[in-house]
């Protein structure tokens, strides 16, 4: 299994199957427009600007889990997030990341990143970081800001 044998659905519930972003360097982050990490989106935004001529996508998964920080539907949270922050990069229907219901994208994800900082993620704005060959290659947690990475995705790319 890959990443690339992954479907998630966008925000508007379209299916969209992970094998397109083949050759690409990857942030997928959990986020919340409710969440004290949100002014992230800023930081966000600006490494996808820089990048995404060069390779870069960033997969942004809305995620409710963490005291209901993403309240709304994913076209509302989508539409929250293009007036306020002016997000530019593919946004995707709300998910789980933890329990029951993680989407098996997370599951993925969190068994086969090399950084090890526990099972679970702990809070929106967990970000992994996804080489070209579709290997994870780091796992920053919700504290570590876009912009205080930003060197590592510029080496892969």
């Amino acid at each position: 299994m890959s990443i690339y044998d992954y479907k998630v659905n966008d925000y508007k519930g379209n299916e969209v199957d992970l094998s397109i972003y083949k050759g690409k360097v990857l942030l997928i982050v959990n986020t919340a427009t409710k969440c004290g990490f949100t002014p992230q989106y800023d930081g966000l935004e600006a490494l996808y600007a820089k990048y995404k001529d060069k390779g870069f996508e960033i997969l942004d998964f809305p995620c409710n889990q963490f005291f209901a920080q993403a309240p709304g539907s994913s076209e509302e949270i989508h539409n929250a997030c293009v007036l306020r922050f002016m997000i530019a990069f593919p946004q995707f229907e709300k998910i789980d990341v933890n329990g029951k219901k993680e989407h098996p994208l997370y599951r993925y994800l969190k068994d086969n990143c090399p950084v090890k900082t526990g099972k679970n993620i702990k809070w929106n704005f967990t970000k992994f970081l996804v080489d070209r060959d579709g290997n994870i290659v780091n796992r920053f947690e919700p504290t570590e800001k876009p912009e205080e990475f930003e060197d590592k995705i510029a080496e892969l790319l």
